[in-house]
C-alpha cells in the first residue's frame, strides 16, 4: 500500500511537470490524434470495399484495435520510461535513480508521465462504435462491457511485461532500440488485426514468443465469436500474470548484473 501511494505521488508531481508546457502538450496530442486516425481509416476503407477479410467484419476488427490502443496507452502512461531505459542505461542516469529511496523500477515508471488523452479517447469511440453495432447485431449483449474492460486490463499488464522484458536485456545489450521495433512497436501493430491473417510461423511468434495476441485476439475469440469457451478468457489472465511475474524476475536479474556505461 505504501508503495502504491508513492507510486501516485510520483506521478502526479511528473505530470505536473509536464503540464507546465501546455502548448506542447495539446499539440502533441492532437497530432497523435491525426496519425491514428489515419492508420485505421485506410484499413477501414479497404474493409468497407470488400467487406470482410477472412471472415472478420470491419466492426470487429474496430473492436481488436480499440482495445490495443486503450491497452497500449494505460501502459505508456502508467510505465512511460520503462520504454526509454535505453537512453538512462547510455547517459548514466540510472544511477541517480538508484540513489534515490524509493524502488528503481517504481522511480523510471514514474518519470516523464503523461496521459494519452488521444489514444484512449480514440480507443473508446473505436469499441463504442464496434461495441453498439455488435449488440444491434445480436453477436454480443451487456455482459460484454465488464469483460472488455478487462479485457484492457489484462492488455496493458501483458504489454507491461512485454516492455519491462526488452528493457531488461538492456542490462546486457545496452542499445535496445532495434529489439524494442520488433517486440514492442512492431509486434502490436500486428496484433490491432486478426492474427488469422499471418502465417502460421507468424502467429506462433505473437503467441509465444511475443505474446501480443493475447492483449485482444485470443480473448476476442471467446467474446466476439464464443470460440473456445471461458478457457479463453481463463488463459488470458492466466498470461498476463504469469508475463509479469517473468518480466519481473528478468528485471531484477538484469539489474543485479548493471554497471553503469554514463560518465
Amino acid at each position: 500500500m505504501m508503495s502504491v501511494r508513492l507510486y501516485i505521488l510520483l506521478i502526479k508531481a511528473s505530470l505536473r511537470s509536464r503540464m507546465q508546457y501546455k502548448f506542447n502538450f495539446f499539440f502533441s496530442t492532437v497530432m497523435a490524434s491525426f496519425v491514428h486516425i489515419s492508420e485505421f481509416l485506410m484499413v477501414a476503407l479497404v474493409m468497407m470495399r470488400f467487406g470482410n477479410i477472412k471472415g472478420w467484419t470491419l466492426y470487429e476488427v474496430c473492436y481488436l484495435y480499440g482495445v490495443m490502443m486503450i491497452s497500449k496507452a494505460i501502459y505508456r502512461t502508467l510505465a512511460s520510461d520503462v520504454h526509454h531505459l535505453e537512453k538512462y542505461l547510455v547517459s548514466g542516469d540510472l544511477d541517480a535513480l538508484l540513489t534515490r529511496p524509493v524502488p528503481v523500477l517504481l522511480a523510471l515508471m514514474t518519470q516523464n508521465s503523461r496521459v494519452l488523452f488521444a489514444e484512449v479517447g480514440q480507443g473508446i469511440i473505436l469499441l463504442f462504435i464496434a461495441m453498439k453495432a455488435l449488440m444491434a447485431n445480436g453477436q454480443i449483449g451487456w455482459s460484454a462491457v465488464p469483460l472488455t474492460v478487462l479485457i484492457i486490463l489484462t492488455g496493458a499488464i501483458i504489454l507491461f511485461a512485454i516492455g519491462l522484458a526488452t528493457a531488461a536485456a538492456g542490462f546486457w545489450l545496452t542499445r535496445i532500440e532495434s529489439l524494442q521495433n520488433m517486440t514492442e512497436d512492431a509486434s502490436q501493430t500486428a496484433a490491432r488485426y486478426p492474427l488469422s491473417l499471418y502465417p502460421k510461423w507468424l502467429q506462433g511468434a505473437l503467441l509465444v514468443l511475443v505474446p501480443v495476441g493475447f492483449v485482444n485476439y485470443i480473448p476476442t475469440l471467446y467474446l466476439l465469436r464464443h470460440q473456445g469457451g471461458i478457457g479463453m478468457l481463463l488463459g488470458t489472465i492466466a498470461v498476463s500474470f504469469a508475463a509479469l511475474w517473468l518480466a519481473m524476475r528478468f528485471w531484477k536479474l538484469g539489474l543485479s548484473r548493471y554497471q553503469s556505461t554514463g560518465s
